[in-house]
C-alpha cells in the first residue's frame, strides 16, 4: 500500500525530524506543508528519499475543508504549534480531518489541548477515523515505560519522569514559545492523593539517568512541567497518588536562569515569561557545552502482591543526533504499523495505548539509543 502523509509544519524542526524517521520508506508520500511555499521547496529540494516528497501550502487559519481536498491525504500530522497558544478555535484542524474523514496525529505538548481532544470521541467514532493527540515521548513513552515497570505490581502508587536533552540539540520557537508561556503560571497534577496547584520549572529533584551496562548521564536536575502526562496518566492509574513530570535543560546554569524567571512569574512580579522567548531561544541554540548525549527516565513507586514497597525505574541514554528524533519517533511508530496494516481504533483520545516499549524496542534498535531497567 501507498500512504500520502500531510505533515503541518513538515519544513520545521519536529516536521523535519518527522520526514527524517520516514524518508526511508518508498510506501509513503510525504507532503511538506506549511505557510511558506519557498520554505516547503527548499527543504523537498535538500532530501534524498525513497519516499516521495512534495511541497505544498498549508494554513491552519485558513481554507482547512478545500486544504484537504486538493492535497487529498490519507493522513494528516499537525506538527506545528506551540498547542498551548491554539486559543478558542483550537480544535480547527482536528474537526475539518474528522468532517472529510482524514485520520489525525498530532505532537501536542499542552496538557489541556491533549486532554481534552477526547470532546470530538463521538464525531470521530461517528467519521470512521482515528484522533490520536499527544504522539510524542511525553505521553506515550512514558505511558508505555510506566506499563512495563508496573508488571507484577498490586498497586501503582507514584509516577515520575523526566527528560533530559543534550545540551547540543536545536530547539524550535514553538517549543520555547510553549516554555516561557507556561513558566511559573498555575497547573494541576496528583500529588500526595490531592488534586493541587503546581508551577512549573519552581520545583525540581535531581535524577541520574544510568542504563545498566552504559556510561549514565551526570546527575541532572529535573524541573516539573506543564505536559499531558499530568492529566491523562492520572487517568490510567487512578490509584496512583502522585504523578509528577520535569525536564532537564542543560548547561544547568541556563536551566537555573529559567527557574529564578520563574518564580518571578509566581510571585506575580512578571506577568509572562514570553517576551523573553526570542532571548531564550537564542540561549537555548548558542549556548551549550558538555557532552552531545541525552536522556529520560520513568520511576514508579509501587506495591507488590506480597505487600512490599517496590520502587522501579526505566532509563535510557541517546548518543549524538539520535536523541532529538526520540520525541518524533511515536510518530514514526503508528506510521509504520498502518503501512503494515495495524490501524488505530477510531475515536479522539490522547495517544496513551498505541504503543508499548516493544514497538519502542524495534525504532531504537536503528539507532544510538540505549535503555534498561533498575529495579526490575
Amino acid at each position: 500500500m501507498t500512504l500520502r502523509v500531510l505533515i503541518v509544519g513538515g519544513y520545521g524542526i519536529f516536521g523535519g525530524r518527522i520526514i527524517e524517521l520516514l524518508k526511508d520508506e518508498p510506501r509513503l508520500e510525504l507532503i511538506v506543508a506549511g505557510r511558506s511555499p519557498e520554505r516547503a521547496k527548499a527543504f523537498c529540494a535538500r532530501q534524498q528519499a525513497a519516499a516521495r516528497l512534495e511541497p505544498a501550502v498549508f494554513d491552519r487559519n485558513g481554507d482547512l475543508a478545500h486544504s484537504l481536498m486538493t492535497l487529498r491525504p490519507d493522513l494528516l500530522i499537525d506538527a506545528s504549534g506551540p498547542f498551548q497558544a491554539y486559543g478558542k478555535d483550537r480544535y480547527r484542524v482536528v474537526q475539518a480531518c474528522i468532517a472529510a474523514r482524514v485520520p489525525y496525529l498530532d505532537l501536542a505538548d499542552g496538557a489541556d489541548f491533549v486532554d481534552g481532544v477526547q470532546s470530538l470521541d463521538s464525531a470521530a467514532r461517528a467519521s470512521g477515523v482515528f484522533v490520536l493527540s499527544g504522539v510524542s515521548s511525553f505521553p506515550v513513552l512514558t505511558a508505555a515505560a510506566t506499563r512495563r515497570l508496573a508488571v507484577g505490581l498490586a498497586r501503582v502508587d507514584a509516577i515520575r519522569a523526566g527528560i533530559a536533552p543534550s545540551p547540543h540539540a536545536i530547539v524550535g520557537e514553538n517549543v520555547i514559545r510553549a516554555i516561557t508561556g507556561y513558566a511559573g503560571q498555575p497547573t494541576r497534577l496528583r500529588r500526595d492523593g490531592q488534586t493541587v496547584t503546581g508551577h512549573p520549572f519552581t520545583e525540581q529533584t535531581r535524577f541520574t539517568v544510568a542504563p545498566p551496562g552504559r556510561v549514565p548521564l551526570r546527575s541532572t536536575l529535573f524541573s516539573l512541567v506543564e505536559v499531558p502526562d499530568l492529566r491523562v496518566l492520572p487517568a490510567l492509574w487512578p490509584e496512583a497518588r502522585t504523578v509528577w513530570m520535569g525536564a532537564g535543560p542543560v548547561p544547568e546554569l541556563l536551566h537555573r536562569a529559567l527557574i529564578a524567571l520563574a518564580w518571578l512569574v509566581r510571585w506575580r512580579i512578571v506577568p509572562s515569561l514570553l517576551p523573553l522567548t526570542p532571548l531564550v531561544l537564542w540561549a537555548s541554540n548558542h549556548v551549550g557545552w558538555g557532552a552531545h548525549r541525552g536522556g529520560m527516565f520513568v520511576e514508579v513507586d509501587g506495591v507488590d502482591d506480597a505487600g512490599r514497597s517496590v520502587t522501579r525505574s526505566w532509563h535510557l541514554v541517546a548518543e549524538g543526533d539520535d536523541g532529538p528524533l526520540i520525541p518524533s519517533m511515536a510518530i514514526e511508530g503508528i506510521v509504520r504499523r498502518l503501512l503494515d496494516g495495524r490501524r488505530p481504533e477510531p475515536g479522539a483520545r490522547a495517544a496513551v495505548r498505541e504503543l508499548e516499549l516493544k514497538d519502542y524496542d524495534r525504532l531504537f534498535a536503528r539507532r544510538a539509543i540505549h535503555t534498561g531497567v533498575v529495579g526490575a
